[in-house]
């Protein structure tokens, strides 16, 4: 039996930059007792994205992506652009699409219709 994962920890120079960045343009909440230095979003279901103060000598930004999932990639794009955050092209593959983008701290994130795509795709 697979263990759920609860929560995505990126540690960050900005927290309070980082954790509006994902309440802007990806609609988290932040959920009670946050702290300058921590901060809990929630997306009412499903795995929650932690910001965490990264120690002076930690670099911001690590090997880790986190996907979005958009039913109609094109159309978010274009509404978030409007917003100011750009993505690179958008690809197609098996089905699906997806593009890519970096947070205030630079971790890779990336919206994607892989879940929606159609049976045997």
């Amino acid at each position: 039996m697979a263990i759920p994962v609860s929560s995505v920890l990126l540690y960050v120079k900005d927290v309070a930059k980082v954790a509006q960045f994902y309440v802007e343009h990806f609609g988290y909440l932040e959920e009670p007792g946050s702290t300058a230095g921590y901060r809990v979003l929630s997306a009412g279901k499903g795995c929650a994205i932690t910001v965490h103060q990264a120690a002076k000598s930690q670099s911001s930004g690590a090997a880790v992506k986190i996907v979005f999932a958009v039913a109609d990639v094109p159309k978010f794009i274009a509404e978030r652009a409007a917003a100011g955050l750009r993505f690179g092209t958008i690809h197609e593959a098996e089905g699906y699409f997806f593009s890519n983008a970096k947070d205030p701290a630079s971790n890779s994130i990336s919206v994607s219709s892989r879940v929606f795509r159609r049976s045997g795709a």
